[in-house]
């Protein structure tokens, strides 16, 4: 099997030596993102909430450019500075998978990097 690395200028470039997402068989696995803008590569200004939907911007670019989209994700894995911010996440979550979301974890972590409230990752299924 294949694999094809991804990358789209319209979301921010990879912070170390990773791939923004790897296509893999009938699969593209998209690397965790944060609520980074991808011009400027500032964190958006807000919470938590503003940051899950900058994240969610970001890969849904990525999965865009992998030729899939947000209606393809099978798996999410959600990362928190807090989880006093599982609920204001949660509602922009929402309204991003509105049908049939997918499977989900959600972690409190220790630190996300450039101190980061929320970060995103997701398997979705590869583009027909």
């Amino acid at each position: 099997m294949n694999k094809t690395p991804i990358s789209t200028p319209h979301a921010p470039a990879a912070l170390g030596p990773y791939s923004q997402a790897i296509a893999a068989g009938d699969f593209v696995f998209v690397s965790g993102q944060l609520g980074l803008d991808p011009q400027s590569g500032k964190m958006v200004p807000g919470a938590a909430p503003e940051q899950a939907q900058k994240a969610l911007d970001n890969l849904d670019a990525i999965l865009t450019a992998a030729g899939s989209g947000l209606d393809r994700v099978v798996k999410v894995t959600v990362l928190l500075d807090s989880m006093d911010d599982f609920g204001p996440v949660n509602e922009i979550y929402a309204t991003r998978f509105p049908a049939d979301p997918p499977a989900r974890a959600a972690f409190a972590v220790a630190k996300l990097p450039l101190g980061a409230l929320v970060e995103i990752e997701a398997i979705a299924l590869a583009g027909a």
